[in-house]
């Protein structure tokens, strides 16, 4: 455990509430999570230092602290949390800190390190100033939180120091939607409670007119007033009241180094320069102080209190307040002295700590320390190298505030430039990515970065629906084309204009322009940009059904030659098509495609695909399983935990059209109407999206008037969308047969919603449906019973399809056929409920057939369904609910249910029971 910060007061004041909620924690022996939030100075650390001071002997106790005022490095909390630990393996250090393993590679080294420390002993671990964790510290305590066993995890920020761009911004809000948090505020001392705190450090009871004074000059800040009790000791407490005290923090912390002599001030300030955690040998190096002069100087220091021993031969100051104070009196001059000290020291021998592709100092550093010495050329090099390298391992943020750091004096780089706006795009920050985008496009001072530069600015107008945007960077790569002759520059914004099109559902410009860019890759042998076409290829070809095979094929081919040159992007791009289209027979196999997804779109940084389209594959693979809440509870969680939520353009409120769809079919039509407003607030929505949500819920409201005033606003809004969804269509026709709307408007309505491109099982449904209407029975038998099968629907939807046929079976009085065809219905609907539901349960009516829910009439193995006697068998083989849902692709909820099930019509009470009955049969 590294050492932690303590006070001038030998007790804690005010905040024993907190200590007992903290240390229930603790003792619980429950995963947990906890959350301590205050200002600078207001007691964090000492809350956790007497939390664990309480610990029992076999805790495991890890405290690792994040680096303040400068872009750290990956995984610092973590490092700082073991280093110097006895048990660490090297090797998986040493695995950690390469910069070749990928992202996620390094999270699972940093998982495996904690589990081998921790193993099944209880534990507390303590991320401290989550405000400046570095994106993949941030990470690893998300993953730490979702793991069980008995650990405490806890964490400590400041409020007014998180922003949106921060890694810290996006974790708060996903633990708080994910975990039942405990959040611990600290506030402000009152004056009872520095009453209380100036008698525990003087030992003796403080007069009231002392301590409100002494209140009221601190603020009720314990750091404040310990610090003030520190600088001026020997004091009785009505003396100190009557002494000319230090006005301010500042103050106080320049008299605790006042005192020191020559060498100690020297070191000490530059302490101040060289960051949190301070190298022994990089302060000799910079101070040119002998050892056994500096070991006697650091000691004074420790002992004085205004450093820490954080580590081996690794010293940081007891509070970053006390750093921050210090600097702030120093001198200009000085500071740009000690920091070209620092920077031909980091130069001339490296920074092996750190992540750098060649051996050399840590960009980050240099870039630092190059500005802090008024050394531009070198900083302005070292933001260049280190935006690339952060890029090229999927750092995003750091890659930002590096281009960032160098556009700040160079800020017509396009070398910068294009790094920030790719940085800024992965990241999500879509108008930062606009604004270094477009400057980029405007000073490319060769083809090549245009052609690159339209090629990101499409994407990002797309995701940021600015339409106008992308249809004059759409003939602006028209124009540069022909301004080109055929070679790479010329291929590379062909692959830019297929994009366009791709995105604009321009499908036959979007298959010209990539072949055209494929025919020159071949030609003049351009690996990078064939496989940039490809990706438009196929995911054009698969938005057709006549062409989706042949799309998914070029599309998983290309997924291989991606990841092995390393396009984790195009990689990640393809696979989330591939998982967003038609779904794979195999639930595995979807399921193993949205985590390689996942995975590379992590390597990549690129956050929306690694956060909130990852949300919308689990959905969709839980709907594939026929798992309604499951389905609805992925959407609920992506929606809080999507780090573009409320932002702009297609990432804001990204789940909320979707989401909206699974409350319509759940028959939640409050949560229907407020997710209609949600999203009527925002700009750029898709034409069709409110008044196809509006027309939905007045049908299944049985508002008429509300209905045909949305349908009107509906069908002008498709003129104006040219690409049609059978899925869509389906859902609304379905809504207009339950409202009753007459034959020429489902007429009107299906014209408008369907055409060639739409899949041919949807377009047979509707079909059957509007028959069935019309009472044309056999006819929308026919097509009924032709699509039960039809893979592309769904279980809802097929449960759907099995419904209509039984109604028309009853129809021409065929009812043994009609209740098979409502029990397979029934199998097929087990994990949903809304309207298709309620369908079923009126054909059962009809049939004279028990409720879906109704107690059995028979009980015994006998009364089991075929799913039920699948998941029985696996009982009888001990597995449980989370193992039955792992084998059969199904949520733990459902596993539930139907373990329920089967205990309920077997009439038995255990597991065991059921395997003994089971193996009887």
């Amino acid at each position: 455990m590294r050492t932690i910060r303590g006070g001038a007061s030998p007790v804690m004041i005010g905040r024993e509430s907190e200590l007992r909620r903290l240390a229930r924690l603790a003792s619980a022996h429950e995963p947990a999570v906890a959350l301590i939030a205050g200002e600078p100075g207001i007691g964090k650390t000492r809350l956790v230092h007497e939390l664990l001071a309480g610990v029992p002997a076999e805790t495991v106790v890890l405290v690792g602290q994040a680096e303040p005022g400068s872009l750290s490095r990956p995984y610092e909390v973590l490092l700082d949390a073991i280093d110097g630990h006895p048990d660490i393996d090297e090797e998986q250090l040493a695995t950690l800190a390469d910069p070749r393993r990928s992202p996620v590679e390094r999270l699972h080294i940093g998982l495996a390190i904690l589990a081998d420390l921790i193993g099944d002993s209880p534990a507390v671990l303590v991320f401290e100033d989550l405000h400046w964790a570095d994106s993949e510290s941030a990470a690893l305590f998300e993953r730490i939180a979702d793991q069980r066993g008995p650990r405490l995890l806890i964490g400590t920020y400041r409020p007014d120091e998180v922003t949106r761009r921060q890694p810290v911004a996006g974790l708060l809000a996903r633990t708080e939607r994910r975990h039942a948090v405990t959040h611990v505020r600290l506030d402000r001392l009152t004056p009872a409670q520095t009453a209380a705190m100036l008698a525990a450090a003087t030992g003796s009871p403080a007069p009231l007119r002392a301590a409100t004074a002494l209140h009221h000059r601190t603020g009720g800040n314990p750091f404040f007033l310990e610090e003030l009790l520190r600088a001026l000791p020997g004091y009785d407490v009505e003396a100190l009241v009557e002494q000319p005290l230090p006005w301010s923090l500042a103050d106080v912390l320049r008299r605790q180094v006042d005192d020191l002599d020559p060498l100690s001030h020297r070191i000490v300030e530059a302490a101040t320069v060289l960051g949190h955690r301070i190298s022994f040998d990089l302060l000799a190096d910079v101070t040119g102080t002998g050892e056994d002069e500096l070991i006697a100087a650091l000691r004074d220091l420790v002992t004085s209190g205004v450093l820490v021993e954080s580590g081996e031969d690794e010293f940081a100051f007891r509070h970053a307040l006390v750093r921050e104070a210090i600097a702030d009196q120093m001198l200009g001059r000085q500071r740009r002295r000690l920091h070209e000290a620092a920077l031909d020291v980091l130069l001339r021998k490296g920074d092996a700590g750190l992540i750098a592709n060649d051996g050399g100092a840590d960009p980050a550093m240099v870039a630092h320390h190059a500005r802090g010495a008024g050394r531009y050329d070198d900083m302005i090099a070292a933001a260049r190298r280190g935006a690339a390298l952060y890029l090229s391992i999927g750092s995003a943020y750091q890659a930002l505030q590096l281009a960032e750091m160098g556009l700040d004096e160079v800020p017509d780089d396009t070398e910068l430039l294009a790094a920030a706006a790719r940085a800024a795009w992965l990241a999500g920050l879509l108008d930062d990515a606009l604004r270094y985008g477009r400057r980029w496009r405007d000073l490319a001072g060769t083809s090549t970065d245009r052609a690159e530069s339209l090629y990101l600015l499409v994407r990002i107008a797309w995701e940021s629906r600015a339409t106008d945007e992308m249809r004059t960077l759409t003939q602006d790569i028209e124009t540069l084309i022909a301004q080109l002759p055929p070679g790479a520059d010329q291929a590379r914004a062909m692959t830019a204009i297929a994009q366009s099109a791709y995105l604009r559902d321009d499908a036959d410009a979007a298959l010209h322009w990539s072949d055209s860019a494929l025919a020159l890759a071949d030609e003049f042998d351009l690996p990078a940009v064939r496989l940039a076409a490809l990706l438009e290829k196929g995911s054009t070809l698969t938005e057709r059904p006549q062409t989706a095979a042949e799309g998914r094929e070029i599309l998983s081919g290309l997924v291989d030659e991606a990841e092995k040159a390393g396009e984790w992007v195009l990689a990640a791009r393809a696979l989330n098509n591939l998982v967003h289209g038609e779904p794979p027979t195999s639930p595995a196999e979807h399921a193993e495609t949205l985590e390689r997804m996942r995975v590379d779109a992590e390597r990549a940084g690129f956050e929306s695909l690694a956060v909130a389209t990852y949300f919308q594959g689990r959905a969709r693979l839980a709907i594939r399983a026929g798992d309604l809440g499951a389905a609805i509870a992925a959407l609920e969680s992506g929606r809080e935990q999507d780090r573009g939520y409320r932002r702009r353009g297609r990432w804001a409120d990204y789940h909320g059209v979707f989401l909206a769809g699974l409350y319509l079919e759940a028959g939640e039509l409050d949560r229907v109407e407020q997710l209609i407003t949600d999203l009527a607030a925002l700009t750029d929505n898709p034409p069709t999206t409110i008044p196809g949500l509006a027309f939905n819920v007045a049908c299944r409201r049985a508002d008429l008037p509300r209905a045909e005033a949305a349908l009107d606003e509906l069908i002008t809004a498709l003129a104006d969308e040219n690409w049609r969804s059978g899925e869509q269509a389906h859902d609304l026709i379905s809504a207009a047969l339950e409202i009753g709307l007459p034959p020429h408007q489902l007429d009107r309505m299906a014209a408008a919603l369907l055409d060639e491109d739409v899949w041919d099982a949807y377009r047979t449904l509707v079909d059957a449906q509007l028959a069935e209407a019309r009472g044309r029975h056999a006819e929308a038998l026919t097509g009924y019973l032709s699509i039960t099968e039809a893979h592309i629907l769904g279980p809802a939807n097929r449960g759907t399809v099995r419904v209509g046929a039984a109604r028309c079976l009853l129809a021409e009085d065929r009812r043994e056929e009609a209740t098979a065809q409502a029990e397979a219905a029934a199998s097929l609907l087990a994990g949903w409920r809304g309207w298709r539901v309620d369908q079923l349960a009126r054909v059962r009516a009809r049939l004279g057939m028990a409720p879906v829910d109704a107690p059995p009439a028979v009980t015994g193995p006998a009364a089991l369904t075929p799913r039920e006697r699948e998941v029985a068998v696996l009982i009888s083989d001990g597995l449980t609910n989370p193992e039955l849902a792992r084998r059969l692709y199904i949520s733990p909820k459902t596993a539930a249910v139907h373990v329920s099930n089967i205990l309920r019509k077997l009439g038995v009470s255990s597991r065991t029971e059921v395997g003994d009955l089971v193996g009887r049969h």
